[in-house]
């Protein structure tokens, strides 16, 4: 499970254009992609709208505003979240429910770009 991100707007940070654009995202992806393909595994991109950061992993909740300087915070439910991992374990989440389900799971909203909540896979052809 991967998160779909906005790489081109992250570059638009200054102080983080260099990193970001370093990291070769594109190029990552279409590895892991390759490689998934090869084992004949799935990669799913959660949609880049998805509010991974900001959802309460232990209740559901969901915090209305959380600036990017915010690392650590606590829910209304108690539990004290790490950003990252706490969007991590959403991700994981989402990610097997659309393995499990489907993209159908909640209803699509619409994305600019009519991106879906999965990545598509190719039509296979049956022999």
């Amino acid at each position: 499970m991967i998160e779909d991100l906005a790489v081109r707007n992250m570059v638009k940070n200054g102080s983080l254009a260099r990193a970001i654009s370093d990291a070769a995202w594109s190029d990552f992806r279409s590895m892991l992609e390759y490689k998934a393909q090869w084992y004949g595994r799935e990669v799913i991109a959660v949609d880049r709208w998805f509010p991974s950061s900001k959802l309460c992993s232990a209740c559901g909740s969901l915090q209305q505003k959380m600036p990017l300087h915010v690392r650590t915070w606590t829910c209304d439910c108690g539990m004290t979240h790490d950003r990252d991992v706490n969007a991590a374990k959403n991700i994981l989440a989402v990610g097997l429910t659309a393995s499990v389900c489907g993209a159908g799971v909640r209803p699509q909203r619409n994305t600019p770009g009519g991106q879906s909540a999965m990545k598509q896979k190719p039509q296979r052809r049956e022999p």
